[in-house]
């Protein structure tokens, strides 16, 4: 058998190599020893960056990567990615930059709308009542993240209508940027129970009440208001676009959705 003298690999659409990650050896003495030759060849081969996933359970070889040039790009709870550049300036797309997450405008039939008191605003002794909603969980569309938020919440399930607005902002948690959806959704039922671990209260309050109060930031009381007066945007499916509902989530105005 011959003696192996390159990783195992693969060349990606970019022209970058791509190292079996479940092909690594083990043993570092024999990762130092196949590193610098494959190397070699990919340059030979004009591949432009290498790709290289080290598995937990591999990560003694990082530090023989990182002496051969190899620098962090992302990690996950099981690996890390690391990437050379073979080909000066070749480019490396960065990994995830934003948080995304998304907030429940509900509104009942009798125009209350359904609020929350975070215990963390608890120790400012002064009252700030918010929307409920939360950050999208891997894999989760918009829609599902905000009936899920608002259910976990204060126990108030949901039909949701449409997309009223977004914000977007930077230097948010681990100096990553967040996007922020606020969708208007329909109650299904009306008894709270509220999650007492996260929520200190939580109540329908006539939204006349809520826009005019004091304990309510500006920009709640725009996004509201925003969602009573439209226009709004809500799901919409293209035939010969989207072929799998669970991995597409595309919005169009309503006056569109319904031509």
């Amino acid at each position: 058998m011959a003696e192996q003298v390159v990783l195992e690999w693969t060349e990606n659409r970019f022209g970058g190599a791509v190292v079996d990650p479940e092909a690594l050896p083990a043993d570092v003495e024999a990762f130092s020893h196949l590193l610098p030759g494959s190397l070699r060849f990919w340059k030979e081969q004009g591949i432009k960056v290498v790709w290289l996933e080290v598995p937990i359970a591999k990560t003694a070889l990082i530090p023989v990567a990182v002496e051969a040039g190899f620098v962090f790009h992302h990690s996950g709870q099981d690996y890390v990615m690391m990437t050379r550049q073979l080909v000066e300036g070749a480019c490396v797309p960065p990994y995830a930059t934003h948080y995304v997450g998304a907030g429940g405008v509900v509104l009942n039939e009798r125009q209350e709308l359904l609020v929350v008191w975070e215990r963390a605003h608890r120790q400012s002794g002064h009252k700030y009542y918010k929307l409920p909603g939360g950050a999208l969980q891997q894999g989760e569309h918009i829609v599902a993240c905000v009936q899920r938020e608002v259910r976990e919440e204060t126990g108030i399930e949901t039909q949701f209508e449409s997309l009223v607005c977004f914000r977007h902002w930077h230097g948010y948690r681990y100096g990553k940027s967040d996007i922020y959806f606020v969708c208007r959704l329909s109650p299904l039922n009306h008894e709270i129970a509220a999650d007492e671990q996260e929520i200190a209260e939580c109540l329908w309050m006539p939204v006349q009440e809520y826009l005019d109060s004091e304990d309510v930031g500006i920009f709640n009381k725009r996004i509201v208001q925003a969602a009573l007066d439209g226009p709004s945007l809500v799901p919409t499916w293209i035939e010969g676009y989207q072929d799998d509902p669970d991995r597409r989530e595309i919005f169009f105005p309503a006056c569109h959705h319904e031509r």
